[in-house]
């Protein structure tokens, strides 16, 4: 590898850009895919044709033997299925390499495999992949050699979304749509698109692939299920922006080198709170380019990892009483013409537009908080929200001391008349120079907070695509933008109407935001004083995507069917139901295989010790002591295991959907962590040479 890295010479090196584009398509055929792109014209098979032939000479000089539809069905990861260039030999033996525009245009994957929610049975299976224009091509390099990926939507053969993007750019439209019309109404004619832009921050752990292979709970299911807490944990805060270690800084280098390569703005690495634990950023793009983006960055960090001798943890919670991680979700919406509708300016209270767009937001937020949450429900999510370490399950907005008294100037006077200015902070030292300091603090406890010129949403699990909490994002403000434009294309006094809406707004659904403790259980007193919901588990949340509301909602904007909706509430209660029956299993399959023997194997020891010391005439109180503990917490796990087993037995004869799901949430799950607690006991008793798994201890220091 070299020393250094030319990222200028080696950005977006492997990517099918617009400069590649210009370089090696016919002008005619650059003009018409420029119209797909950015006006959503159909582009026609001739055109295609010439697309995929130059896309496939371009990939094959960069060594791509294959291409694959790219997609993301909903199980969380993406998908490929890859076919190579050749042709059938002609009559002399001799392969041509092809790749024509129907190829390009349309794939056929089994549909009936993926999770559908009904939508595809077993003998229904068909389903398509479109090319998805909008996100670029790109050639990706690994084991496999070279493979062109093109990103698409995949769909059922009747049509219904059975991935995380198309939903995405249906969103996307709605709020482009609805914005426009804003602008319009404040009189910019000039802007002729609007898009949401996203910056994900990627938090993930590194452990050691060797310790991880030995962790059984780690490769069935990505946490720990069981591990005491070792000595030092994150209590010191040193490990958080700490000098990174040399063999996770080679790690990150080529993470970045192999990013860049793929057009990938990987921006920002540092040490997390957790030991073992790291984030990287990346700078803000379009919505569906961004969730692109966010997936090959998972799919990288696991790849280089193994490289490295390391594996990625991208669970939100590897470690019980660790920090966790998330994946914070800054989000934006931007013109074609550079102009950013969440910019206060300098002087927020006179930029009527933006508090319209704020109070709009704020609208949303509250109406369809129940969506939000839904939109960050995960299986791990669970583990982590509401902890002291991550936003609480309450959706709030915090909005900062420079807007909150713009707000409060509007709702107790009827007018702001000045914004708090930042100023300098002075340091004290003569050699350092005096600061700008914002007007605003930063809040790290608030789920949804405005963070200069963006909304920053930091309830996004780790592991889980940003494609379903920017799809609600996008279509829940739509919907603010729509019922604001009704109200003043009607108004005969624009501005005062505009004036009076604001009002309205704020006054409206205030209650939705808080600056304070978002940890605090003052706050949680609070939020259920205000009606703020509190949504505690995945199982609870799954139930807003069916509500009236709800699938009013995504109709009006055409994001979603009622169909697709249901089928997404089944597969949620699905996943969260195997998931937990997964880690039940494994549960059971370590404590009966390795943590139980390896106890018995202990207490023997401890026996001949006993008898050994009281046969030499000694004193055996101690040793005597640690058995009769070691067999006390035997048998408790023992009878643990036991109703374990039996918990996870009965689940075979409850209905899957919503009552599976909840029988594995109020049943299953609390007889795990009573399994749990004992054999974390013991890992404290037994001789550490006899432990059959490395210990917390040993997989985030031993790195």
């Amino acid at each position: 590898m070299k020393e250094f890295t030319n990222v200028t010479e080696i950005f977006g090196s492997n990517v099918f850009n617009d400069a590649v584009m210009q370089e090696r398509l016919p002008k005619k055929v650059y003009k018409e895919l420029k119209k797909t792109i950015e006006e959503g014209k159909e582009l026609d098979l001739a055109t295609a044709d010439v697309v995929a032939h130059e896309m496939k000479e371009w990939a094959i000089e960069k060594g791509a033997t294959h291409y694959t539809h790219w997609f993301q069905p909903l199980t969380g990861v993406t998908a490929e299925k890859h076919d190579s260039f050749i042709s059938a030999p002609d009559k002399t033996g001799k392969v041509l390499m092809s790749f024509s525009g129907k190829e390009l245009i349309k794939g056929e994957p089994d549909a009936s495999s993926f999770p559908s929610g009904g939508l595809r049975a077993t003998f229904e299976a068909r389903g398509y992949t479109a090319w998805d224009c909008t996100s670029p091509a790109f050639v990706r390099q690994d084991a496999a050699g070279a493979t062109l990926c093109i990103p698409t939507a995949f769909c059922s053969y009747t049509g219904e979304a059975l991935d995380q993007k198309t939903p995405l750019l249906r969103s996307m439209e709605a709020i482009n749509s609805q914005a426009l019309r804003l602008l319009r109404l404040f009189g910019n004619t000039t802007s002729k698109k609007v898009t949401p832009s996203v910056g994900p921050e990627q938090e993930y752990f590194l452990v050691d692939k060797k310790k991880y292979l030995q962790r059984k709970d780690l490769i069935y299911t990505g946490r720990t299920l069981f591990g005491a807490m070792p000595p030092k944990g994150q209590e010191l805060d040193d490990h958080y922006f700490g000098t990174i270690r040399q063999r996770i800084a080679a790690f990150m280098k080529e993470v970045n080198e192999e990013l860049w390569k793929l057009g990938v703005t990987a921006k920002t690495q540092h040490n997390e709170v957790a030991p073992a634990q790291h984030e990287l950023a990346t700078i803000y793009t379009e919505a569906n380019v961004a969730v692109d983006h966010n997936q090959i960055v998972m799919k990288t960090l696991k790849m280089v990892a193994c490289r490295h001798g390391l594996q990625c943890l991208l669970h939100e919670k590897p470690f019980a009483g660790v920090n966790g991680s998330g994946k914070h979700n800054n989000w934006s919406i931007t013109t074609d013409d550079g102009i950013n509708l969440l910019d206060p300016g300098t002087t927020p209270h006179e930029n009527i537009q933006f508090l319209l767009v704020l109070a709009c937001i704020l609208k949303a937020v509250d109406i369809h908080a129940d969506l939000l949450r839904e939109s960050a429900a995960d299986v791990g999510n669970d583990h982590r929200l509401g902890a002291n370490e991550a936003p609480p399950a309450i959706i709030s907005v915090f909005l900062g001391e420079q807007l909150q008294d713009v707000v409060e100037q509007l709702l107790s006077t009827g007018e702001a008349t000045h914004s708090k200015e930042g100023g300098k902070l002075e340091t004290g030292v003569k050699t350092l120079p005096d600061l700008t300091k914002d007007a605003t603090d930063r809040n790290r406890t608030s789920p949804f907070a405005f963070t200069g010129n963006k909304f920053e949403f930091r309830m996004v699990g780790s592991k889980d695509s940003i494609a379903a909490p920017n799809t609600v994002l996008n279509t829940i403000v739509a919907e603010a933008f729509s019922d604001a434009c009704d109200v003043l294309e009607k108004a005969d006094d624009f501005d005062m109407a505009v004036h009076d809406l604001i009002k309205t707004y704020l006054t409206e659904h205030q209650r939705i935001i808080f600056n304070g403790n978002g940890y605090s259980e003052e706050w949680v007193e609070e939020a259920a004083r205000r009606g703020l919901p509190n949504i505690k588990s995945m199982v609870d949340a799954i139930p807003a995507l069916t509500t009236e509301k709800a699938v009013a909602l995504f109709e009006k904007f055409h994001v979603f069917t009622k169909a697709e909706l249901e089928s997404r509430a089944e597969i949620q209660y699905e996943t969260y139901a195997k998931a937990i029956n997964i880690e039940a299993k494994a549960m059971i399959d370590i404590a009966s295989k390795q943590i139980v023997p390896a106890v018995v194997k202990y207490t023997k020891t401890l026996a001949d010790t006993v008898n050994s010391v009281m046969t030499a005439g000694a004193v055996a109180n101690v040793q005597i002591e640690l058995l009769n503990e070691t067999s006390a917490l035997l048998s408790e796990t023992k009878e643990a295991q036991e109703k374990l087993v039996e918990l996870a037995g009965k689940s075979a004869e409850i209905p899957e959907g919503e009552e599976l799901a909840r029988y594995f949430h109020d049943e299953v799950f609390p007889a795990m962590e009573e399994l749990r607690s004992p054999v974390d006991k013991l890992e404290m008793i037994v001789d550490k040479e006899m432990w059959p798994m490395p210990s917390y201890g040993d997989l985030m220091f031993e790195v």
